[in-house]
């Protein structure tokens, strides 16, 4: 009985509390136009909390081992300097914009070494990754709210 009532609350917490994947764009659909993707991959807003999670960790975005954030400093060692540094970023930046890097910084930056993070394909890429995303479009959105906090 307690499994079949975790089952069934944890189905509500899907249904209610998080986009549907009929929302969700699939990485395919994705259009970028004038260097934005201005449409909410899937339509619920980022949480900024997974967003600094998915950004700093290894075996999520991994964004710390190119970039730096000065604000992180003391919580997280070795920063990155291949990218450019991420501070004042969310004032830099609109969340369309942003989500354009992330989804694929190589239509704007051709010559970066930045993966595309919600595109399938593309080259060198690692046999874990083939024929999936790195990132969810969730993880995409939260990433981009926690760098919208990332005011000068």
């Amino acid at each position: 009985m307690i499994l079949r009532s975790a089952l069934i609350a944890a189905m509500a917490c899907a249904f209610y509390g998080a986009a549907s994947a009929a929302d969700v764009i699939s990485p395919e659909a994705v259009k970028i136009v004038d260097s934005e993707i201005t449409e909410s991959l899937t339509g619920v807003d980022g949480d900024p909390v997974n967003g600094l999670a998915t950004f700093t960790g290894r075996k999520a975005g991994n964004c710390l081992a190119c970039h730096v954030v000065t604000s992180l400093l003391d919580k997280q060692q070795f920063h990155g300097e291949v990218g450019p540094p991420l501070d004042g970023v969310g004032d830099t930046y609109s969340a369309g914009e942003l989500r354009a890097r992330i989804v694929n910084p190589k239509i704007d930056l051709p010559d970066t070494i930045m993966p595309s993070f919600y595109r399938v394909g593309g080259n060198r890429v690692a046999e874990k990754f083939q024929g999936k995303t790195i990132l969810s479009a969730q993880e995409v959105e939260d990433v981009i709210a926690y760098l919208l906090t990332l005011k000068d």
